[in-house]
C-alpha cells in the first residue's frame, strides 16, 4: 500500500510535503500556485486517516509516518529528496531523517514541533485533547496560535477542513505523538541543512522555543522568522513562504 499522494511541478529538485495537525494534502491551496514546479517537483502526501488516506487504516505512529513516507518517495522513484513539514509534520520529517540519514537532503520546519514533543499542561491537555469531539476547541486552537488578528472567516475554513479531512481516531493518536514522544537525543549533532521557520504571531511555537531546540541540536540549522503570520504562514504569507523555502532548498 502506498499513501495517497499528488505532485506538482516536475523539475529535478524534489521535496516531500507533510502537513499539521489541523491540515492534509489539500490545505496547501493558498501557496501551491506560487511554488516554482520548473525546477522543483513538490509530493504531497496524506498520513493514514487523513485527506485521500482517511479511509486507511494504521496504527499512527511515527514509526509509521516515517515508513509510510519513504514508501511514497520510493514509489515516485526518490532515491534522495528533501522535506518540509508543518507544526506536527516538522516533528514528523526530523524521524523521517533518523531513519533514513542517507536519502534526506535538507529539511524545512514550518512552525515546527521539536523532537521532543511538545508537552502539555492541564490546562493544554484539556483544550487540545477536547479538540478530537469539540468544534469550538479547534477553533480556539487556530485562532490562538495565529495571534487572534485573523478574520473568523479563515479560521472556519481551517476547522471545517479539518473536520472534513481526518478521522477522529487518527487526529487524536497523532496529538498523542506529537505531544508525549521526544527523540531528540537522536537528532543532535545531526550536519543536515535545516531551515527553521516561524510565524511573527505564533506563540505556542515561538521563536524563543526554536532557538532552544532546532537552533540546539542541529549545527547547520538557521531560523526565519516570518512578519505577518502566525502558526499557518501557507495560508497567511504563501508568496513570502514559497520563496523563503526555495531559496534554501535550490542547490
Amino acid at each position: 500500500m502506498v499513501n495517497h499522494y499528488f505532485t506538482h511541478g516536475s523539475g529535478e529538485t524534489r521535496v516531500l510535503v507533510l502537513n499539521g495537525w489541523f491540515g492534509s494534502s489539500g490545505a496547501w491551496g493558498a501557496l501551491t500556485p506560487n511554488l516554482n514546479g520548473t525546477d522543483f517537483t513538490w509530493a504531497f502526501m496524506d498520513y493514514r486517516g487523513y485527506g485521500g488516506s482517511k479511509d486507511v487504516a494504521g496504527e499512527h505512529t511515527l514509526a509509521e509516518i516515517s515508513s509510510d513516507a519513504l514508501a511514497v518517495a520510493d514509489d515516485l522513484g526518490w532515491d534522495t529528496f528533501s522535506l518540509v513539514g508543518h507544526s506536527m509534520g516538522g516533528q514528523f520529517i526530523q524521524r523521517i531523517l533518523v531513519d533514513a540519514p542517507q536519502r534526506v537532503e535538507r529539511l524545512v520546519a514550518l512552525t515546527p514541533v521539536p523532537a521532543s514533543g511538545v508537552p502539555l499542561d492541564d490546562e493544554g491537555h484539556a483544550l487540545f485533547h477536547g479538540a478530537v469531539e469539540n468544534r469550538d476547541n479547534r477553533y480556539g486552537i487556530v485562532d490562538f496560535t495565529t495571534g487572534n488578528r485573523n478574520t473568523p472567516v479563515w479560521v472556519n475554513a481551517v476547522v471545517d477542513h479539518s473536520l472534513a479531512n481526518s478521522t477522529r481516531e487518527a487526529f487524536g493518536d497523532y496529538l498523542d505523538q506529537w505531544t508525549t514522544v521526544d527523540f531528540h537525543e537522536e537528532v543532535v549533532g545531526n550536519e543536515v541543512p535545516i531551515l527553521a521557520v516561524v510565524g511573527e504571531h505564533d506563540p505556542a511555537l515561538s521563536a524563543e522555543v526554536i532557538s532552544a531546540t532546532f537552533l540546539e541540536w542541529y549545527p547547520n540549522a538557521t531560523m526565519e522568522i516570518m512578519t505577518n503570520a502566525g502558526h499557518y504562514p501557507m495560508d497567511e504569507t504563501p508568496v513570502q513562504l514559497a520563496t523563503v523555502m526555495e531559496r534554501f532548498l535550490t542547490p
